[in-house]
């Protein structure tokens, strides 16, 4: 008799509520180089303000997170207020926030691991594909209404994902090296067994059978080690959006955050309407990731349905075009222009490069970098 699944249950959210997740790197003031300091950022935090900063797998990196919003406006006001508390207690013990998807020049191998049980088992589990993970990501939760929704909305948004990974392209190093990708972490992330793009699953029901195939023949302890690109998140009622390399700058963030939070709803709205979803070839989708891994904005990605050659940035603000009405719905017009504006520009990850190439000093990079970003 097969084994009786666990059932999963999805909190469903009544609207498109919204959700930021932003991981930071810790770097030495003086240095630039990664150092271990999450524990005494966060004891430097008021008790208070404790909630605003969470460890994460590594001491070298934090993530901060909004509460449950209603708009990107509403995200972004309660990131800033965050951001500058975690900032002005990183100053108190020497260290500054950096905005990128990888460091320029620590290595890896000089990382501590963050002393929690569960992580330690993670990188028991998986060695060094966990202990690589040195990387820094924008995570955006969407509200949706049920679970069947959220397993379509991530099978209708695949297509999608290449040109949000094209924008927000910052992590062209590592240990040192330019690796010639404009999303380096893209790579580091897919050498998990369970990350990268998601398979195909039709239902709730077909999503829940997988987790607990995985949990029940051990491949994965907790329905926590899922790290796809795109997700449903069932405690959250929410789809979350993971492939997001971090940007450079909050503005930019947020114009992400707005794109993602527009998409989800379009995306929503066509499958309450009953509209067809055209096909689209997973290996069309996995060509377009890498293309927008290797290029970022001056990727050509194939289109799903002509299969020709449309450059990135005419994606984007085409899409940002045909969003306006979504973005006064949601409250976000200003966000999606911020989109539609960086688009036009150099990426970060060639703002990188730019740098290094003017300078040649990996740690005035990073200064540059940290001065960026700052949230005065």
């Amino acid at each position: 008799m097969p084994k009786a699944s666990k059932k999963i249950n999805f909190s469903e959210s009544p609207g498109p509520s919204l959700g930021v997740e932003v991981e930071l790197a810790l770097v030495d003031k003086q240095t630039g180089a990664l150092r271990s300091a999450c524990p005494g950022l966060i004891q430097a935090l008021s008790q208070n303000d404790r909630e605003a900063a969470k460890p994460e797998l590594m001491e070298c990196y934090v993530e901060i997170n909004t509460e449950v919003c209603q708009s990107v406006g509403e995200a972004h006001q309660q990131l800033r207020s965050q951001l500058k508390t975690v900032q002005s207690a990183a100053d108190t013990v020497g260290i500054d926030l950096l905005w990128s998807g990888t460091h320029p020049f620590s290595s890896w191998q000089n990382q501590q691991v963050s002393n929690k049980e569960r992580y330690n088992r993670i990188v028991s589990l998986l060695q060094d594909t966990a202990r690589q993970l040195v990387t820094f990501g924008l995570h955006v939760h969407v509200g949706v209404d049920s679970g069947d929704k959220a397993v379509m909305i991530c099978d209708r948004i695949l297509k999608h994902l290449p040109e949000l990974l094209a924008a927000s392209c910052n992590s062209p190093f590592w240990e040192g090296r330019d690796t010639g990708l404009c999303s380096w972490r893209t790579k580091v992330m897919e050498g998990l067994p369970t990350a990268g793009l998601p398979p195909f699953m039709r239902n709730w029901s077909e999503y829940a059978w997988l987790i607990n195939h995985l949990i029940d023949t051990g491949f994965i302890e907790t329905i926590r080690e899922i790290w796809w690109d795109v997700r449903p998140h069932h405690n959250f009622g929410t789809v979350e959006i993971r492939i997001c390399d971090m940007p450079g700058q909050l503005d930019d963030a947020m114009g992400l955050v707005a794109y993602v939070h527009c998409l989800v709803k379009h995306l929503s709205d066509a499958i309450d309407e009953g509209l067809y979803q055209h096909d689209c070839h997973p290996m069309l989708v996995r060509q377009n990731k890498w293309r927008a891994a290797r290029y970022g904005l001056d990727a050509e990605l194939v289109d799903s349905i002509t299969h020709e050659l449309v450059p990135a940035r005419k994606i984007i603000s085409d899409t940002c075009d045909r969003f306006e009405e979504i973005a006064q719905e949601l409250n976000c017009v200003d966000e999606l222009k911020e989109m539609k504006r960086f688009a036009t520009e150099r990426n970060w990850s060639q703002r990188q490069l730019d740098q290094l190439n003017d300078n040649s000093d990996p740690q005035a990079l990073v200064q540059w970098m940290v001065k960026q970003s700052r949230i005065e």
